[in-house]
């Protein structure tokens, strides 16, 4: 019967691993990202050149608005036997496509997908949007009027020769 390594190095505080190897990751420099700013340094330049430092930000939550939205499918679960919903007061600010509708529903809501608005027309119900404001484009350019068309003056043709040719010398 042979001795095990084991047995053999009993009396060698070692056992042949050198100094350090035995002891937890001793040999292969340490765990995870040890030494990122000393042995590893190479690696983490090449590799991973965003590990340090700070990347861009996080929007304020008073800045993120978050739609609250409801399917199609759910209107009838969530209001049984009503023809007319205003969602905007159930708390409701999209309408989405998603699901079936059996009836014929009046739905006053603030923005609806258009596969929603198609799916609900399609039973003979209607959907309500707000209407938007219109906006009249002003126009920048002023009218010209004769009277300034008549004071501007114009060069005539013979003098736009005569300066083409003294560019010519």
């Amino acid at each position: 019967m042979t001795r095990t390594k084991t047995k053999k190095f009993r009396g060698s505080m070692t056992h042949g691993r050198g100094k350090k190897a035995g002891r937890g990751a001793g040999l292969r420099g340490g765990r995870g990202n040890a030494g990122l700013l000393k042995h590893r340094y190479i690696h983490m330049v090449k590799n991973m050149p965003d590990h340090f430092g700070k990347h861009g930000f996080k929007r304020p939550q008073s800045i993120v608005k978050k739609d609250k939205i409801i399917n199609i499918g759910q209107l009838e679960d969530m209001f049984p036997d009503k023809k007319e919903v205003d969602l905007g007061k159930e708390g409701f600010d999209k309408l989405l496509g998603g699901g079936n509708i059996k009836t014929k529903m009046k739905i006053m809501v603030n923005s609806a997908s258009e596969k929603a608005i198609a799916k609900i027309m399609e039973k003979g119900g209607e959907v309500i949007l707000p209407e938007e404001p219109v906006v009249e484009e002003t126009s920048v350019e002023e009218e010209i009027t004769e009277e300034q068309v008549e004071e501007t003056t114009f060069e005539s043709e013979a003098e736009i020769s005569e300066k083409k040719e003294v560019m010519k010398k």
